[in-house]
């Protein structure tokens, strides 16, 4: 089998973050509005944001998938988040500077009470867990519980992190942990994807499909639907 970290590596995206035009087809004439989801409408040159909000248990690896996408750079050593923590990062839609805020919640239960920071007026939620630890995956369910009674209306997302060291799993071990984030993704009518910040597997393309998801478009990302490969279904 080939390797499927070579093969998903998004490395040779970097040269075109900024440019949206291989996330969605052309389909510009519609308003954008922030908060609810955007709708494309009479664009002028507008700006535009996006609350995208991130949770999950602690140490899975959300700061790192958010300081990949945004600053292109990683680090082992990250600190623990403290409360929230957030970043932004501006494409160009057609006509339109877009602009992600992405939020961030430390995943300790003393910063529960920080939820609606992340989770009102988000746009996108991505529910997020290890795939190297089957516990945060299993977590997921009562984030997913939390967040929804705060927001009813912004899409889901299931990120699974840490592919790198998934892929270096058995593989009855592998398929015991897709089928079960499948079961998860098709319960909360959320696209699933698995990506790795510190080999720049899918990062890319999770804020690709959130935008099509965000406005409504068709997304030609391709999918990867293989178990031990790195998950792109929605």
């Amino acid at each position: 089998m080939s390797d499927p970290l070579a093969a998903a590596n998004d490395a040779a995206e970097d040269k075109n973050l900024d440019n949206a035009g291989d996330v969605v087809k052309e389909q510009a004439d519609q308003d954008l509005s922030a908060g609810a989801a955007p709708n494309l409408a009479q664009l002028t040159k507008k700006k535009v944001a996006i609350k995208v909000g991130m949770v999950g248990d602690s140490q899975i690896g959300k700061t790192s998938l958010m300081v990949k996408y945004v600053e292109g750079s990683f680090n082992e050593d990250y600190v623990q988040t403290l409360g929230v923590n957030f970043m932004q990062k501006t494409i160009q839609l057609t006509a339109t500077d877009i602009t992600f805020t992405i939020w961030d919640l430390g995943g300790q239960k003393e910063y529960l009470h920080m939820l609606p920071l992340v989770c009102n007026d988000a746009v996108a939620l991505l529910f997020m867990f290890d795939l190297s630890r089957k516990s945060t995956l299993t977590s997921i369910k009562n984030w997913y519980k939390q967040a929804r009674t705060l927001n009813k209306t912004a899409p889901p997302f299931l990120i699974g992190t840490k592919y790198d060291q998934f892929s270096q799993m058995k593989a009855e071990e592998q398929e015991e942990i897709t089928t079960q984030a499948r079961r998860f993704a098709k319960a909360m009518k959320a696209p699933l994807i698995f990506c790795s910040a510190s080999h720049s597997i899918n990062v890319h393309k999770i804020f690709k499909i959130v935008l099509a998801k965000a406005f409504d478009l068709k997304c030609n990302v391709d999918k990867i639907e293989r178990i031990g490969d790195p998950i792109i279904e929605y």
